[in-house]
């Protein structure tokens, strides 16, 4: 185990979206490499908009993308008591003070300060107040240096400075007593002994004050990364308006969680030209040294160009498993019908997602099949009938059939009748899928079996007549 220890720390007021497991995988790939320690925590001090099953929707997202963790999940809304006594030292120590400002009076300050020209940061009213009035509400502020700078190297983005005179004395505990965001990240990192926090680019403002409150508290402070967000197609950041942006939807939708890694990671990291990474390759690859600065866009088309990639190379039997709740949804039981392993591998080459693989399968375990009127008006023709009674004939002498099987009972249909593929072939693929679009027709027969496409091939006949 080396020293490194990054955690990966969302809020549960939703789903897990996109750039936050973007952000998950980059802190897991760097401590998978540095044989570091890997900590999840749950920020869950917002108690009004913070849900068990928000919880459970993150803790499903990091299983399926395979995001295991080392320590955790810890939880904020456990650790308030941690949080008081610190308040309470920063204040004993002059380092805090209590503001009783109220929201009037902070308003109106506020709208002098932009009619002035200036930061609508807070005026200091109470910052050498003396008094501690009984009975009054108030907030508690932290006393921020109003000299100097707060210089920082951050892994990504290189030497960054903020002048101390312009950060506002931030509240790190409310009016209910409740600690905020910035202090508590400050506390949980410090007491966790996290030494590197990789994070969204729009907590950036935030590293400057949080920074000084590790330096107030006697605390290492860790180095900083800061990755850039993602941005739509439109170069707006990325929202519902762009399409889905829940890991779990992507799943829902029929994707593979291999592809989704996949997608995440060259959304701002990358190793040459190279598109396709196994995990493993990744963990050996990875470093922050090349993830950009400028922002990802995120591209539907690649993610589902990526995972066609993964079926197609795909495992059938995982596939299989995999698809079958695809199937069950849509009311189909794999267990009626053909080997479902078997009917994957047909698939396989045209599927870019579960979902339309499910889709496509449906035909192998249909009852009846409905025929597009279109199709069978065109290829289930009179010219068909004997050609198609002959299949079912040599069909019927057979128990089981292997692709090269059926295609020799065709080919010798074929030449027997005169007939060419291109003709005869329509017409069997309407009357086995009821359409024009399937897996190619001698795996299909072999799949179904000839005794099943027999059956079908018997009332395309009586169709056609």
């Amino acid at each position: 185990m080396s020293s490194l220890r990054v955690r990966f720390a969302p809020s549960p007021t939703g789903y897990l979206h996109i750039g936050g497991a973007r952000t998950a995988l980059f802190n897991w790939l760097l401590a998978r490499k540095e044989q570091g320690t890997f900590i999840l925590r749950i920020e869950d001090t917002d108690v009004a908009r913070s849900t068990q099953e928000s919880v459970d929707a993150i803790l499903q997202a990091m299983e399926w993308l395979g995001l295991d963790y080392d320590e955790g999940p810890l939880y904020q809304s456990q650790r308030f008591d941690l949080y008081r006594s610190k308040v309470d030292q920063l204040v004993g120590e002059g380092k805090a003070y209590r503001c009783y400002c109220t929201v009037e009076e902070l308003e109106q300050k506020r709208e002098a300060a932009l009619k002035a020209g200036g930061k609508p940061k807070y005026d200091g009213t109470c910052r050498e107040r003396r008094d501690q009035p009984t009975g009054l509400p108030f907030v508690v502020r932290f006393r921020t240096p109003q000299d100097g700078e707060t210089v920082f190297n951050d892994r990504i983005k290189g030497t960054i400075s903020f002048r101390n005179d312009e950060l506002d004395d931030v509240i790190i505990q409310r009016t209910d007593g409740t600690p905020t965001y910035n202090f508590v990240v400050v506390i949980d990192d410090a007491d966790m002994g996290i030494t590197l926090v990789i994070r969204g680019d729009d907590h950036l403002n935030n590293t400057p004050r949080q920074i000084l409150m590790y330096q107030a508290l006697g605390c290492p402070v860790p180095e900083f990364a800061h990755v850039p967000m993602i941005l739509g197609a439109d170069k707006a950041r990325l929202s519902k308006r762009h399409g889905a942006t829940s890991v779990m939807a992507y799943r829902e939708m029929g994707y593979l969680p291999e592809a989704m890694v996949n997608y995440l990671v060259r959304l701002g990291w990358s190793h040459g030209d190279q598109e396709i990474f196994g995990l493993r390759e990744l963990v050996e690859k990875f470093s922050l040294e090349n993830v950009g600065r400028s922002a990802g866009v995120f591209n539907p088309d690649k993610l589902l160009w990526l995972n066609a990639h993964y079926i197609k190379a795909g495992d059938p039997q995982r596939l299989a498993a995999l698809v079958t709740e695809f199937l069950l949804v849509r009311g189909i039981d794999p267990a009626t019908g053909p080997d479902l392993v078997a009917v994957v591998r047909t698939l396989q080459e045209r599927s870019r997602t579960l979902l339309e693989m499910a889709e496509a399968a449906a035909f192998y375990y249909a009852s009846e099949i409905s025929y597009e009127l279109e199709a069978a008006t065109k290829f289930l023709t009179a010219d068909r009938e004997a050609p198609l009674a002959a299949l079912v004939e040599k069909l019927e002498k057979h128990a089981t059939l292997d692709e090269s099987a059926v295609e020799a009972a065709i080919n010798e249909v074929l030449a027997e009748t005169g007939l060419k593929l291109g003709k005869l072939g329509p017409a069997i693929r309407v009357a086995l899928t009821g359409g024009t679009v399937s897996p190619g027709i001698f795996e299909m027969v072999a799949v179904l079996g000839p005794q099943e496409s027999s059956r079908r091939l018997r009332r395309a006949l009586r169709h056609l007549r």
